[in-house]
């Protein structure tokens, strides 16, 4: 409403409505005038009362002159104040369809931030149980284990691999890979993860110490134990991979305990994260693929040699026809020139005339004679 007021009291004072207020002042005067005319006592004078209705006359001009202006005055109010009427309506509208608009994007803004929640709900649930599993040293090797299997089945074919495949040492490692022309590559899935979830949790400084000392004996002693078990000189790789499933649990091991990570090394044990062992696998995809290559290359070139035989056996063929093809085409063109040289005589014998007087001409038999093959 304050709006509306000031859009009222800043609407410019239209000129009859000046107009009319002039008018009220002048017919106040002359009312006035008339009044004190009127207190004197009537004079019979004819000039004063020719003056006196020419005054009425004009009074009565003016009083239809400020009619006229005040039904203008009013026809102009009720214009503006029905344009203001709608422009205060159109503004309501308006703002009324933009808090519509507001409170419909502050709903779906709404409606996400809830899916959001219950997706972060989820998130904490799954990671709760994904927490309770990796505690159990049991689910934990079967959890390394299924993620080891999701890694290689989905890039190498069936027949390159083998899980829980059996050495000749009666060991049984997770997972081997058959490579070409060797032995198969082992890789292990148990990874000691107790040590590094006391490293993790560890307070104070003692307890830190402790669980640093912890880790190292652990992971040393799964690296000689895969060492040992897995690298059968003659059988498998020189090489044995050692799986962690775990990228953070990878990235602390090598940025902590860099002497671990390299005493693996010496011991020909290599220690690889998710994406690293996916790396791995995309390299030993191409190396079968290049294998199978070299060991199809012996029967490409007897197959090549079989095809260059052939290819020189339809070269004669081609050859041959091309001669008989030839020979055809010298006889044709024999036979053109005799059909040729009997249509010429042909012709001639049609152009004789004969004498219509002699009523029967003897006609002489051309000698016939046997046409030649070049004829």
């Amino acid at each position: 409403m304050s709006d509306t007021l000031q859009q009222l009291l800043a609407l410019p004072i239209p000129l009859p409505l000046i107009f009319g207020l002039g008018l009220v002042v002048a017919i106040g005067i002359v009312a006035i005038l008339i009044i004190l005319l009127r207190a004197r006592p009537p004079a019979t004078d004819p000039a004063a009362e020719q003056r006196m209705a020419d005054l009425n006359a004009r009074v009565q001009a003016m009083g239809e002159l400020l009619a006229k202006a005040q039904g203008q005055l009013q026809q102009t109010v009720h214009e503006r104040l029905d344009a203001i009427t709608a422009r205060v309506g159109e503004s309501m509208q308006t703002s009324t369809k933009h808090t519509a608009e507001h409170l419909q994007q502050l709903h779906a803004r709404l409606a996400v931030i809830d899916s959001a929640q219950k997706n972060i709900t989820d998130l904490a649930a799954q990671v709760s149980s994904l927490q309770s599993v990796l505690s159990n040293k049991q689910s934990r090797g079967a959890f390394g284990q299924a993620q080891l299997e999701a890694i290689v089945a989905d890039v190498l074919p069936k027949g390159a691999f083998e899980f829980q495949y059996t050495l000749s040492n009666r060991s049984r490692p997770d997972c081997v890979i058959f490579m070409p022309d060797s032995g198969p590559l082992v890789v292990d899935a148990k990874f000691p993860l107790e040590a590094m979830t006391a490293f993790r949790d560890a307070q104070t400084e003692e307890d830190r110490k402790a669980a640093i000392q912890r880790v190292k004996q652990d992971v040393t002693k799964h690296i000689g134990d895969i060492a040992t078990k897995y690298l059968l000189p003659g059988e498998t790789q020189d090489i044995a991979l050692m799986f962690i499933p775990s990228e953070s649990v990878y990235a602390d091991l090598h940025e902590r305990f860099d002497d671990i990570v390299q005493r693996a090394q010496r011991a020909r044990v290599m220690i690889v994260s998710p994406t690293l062992m996916v790396m791995a696998i995309q390299v030993i995809k191409q190396v079968r693929k290049d294998a199978q290559m070299r060991e199809a290359a012996d029967q490409i070139r007897h197959e090549v040699g079989h095809m260059m035989k052939d290819v020189r056996l339809l070269g004669e063929r081609v050859r041959k026809l091309q001669t008989h093809l030839g020979q055809t085409s010298t006889d044709v063109e024999a036979i053109l020139t005799s059909a040729g040289r009997i249509e010429k005589r042909a012709t001639r014998i049609e152009d004789l005339e004969f004498d219509s007087d002699s009523g029967s001409a003897e006609v002489i038999p051309a000698p016939i004679r046997s046409l030649g093959a070049a004829e």
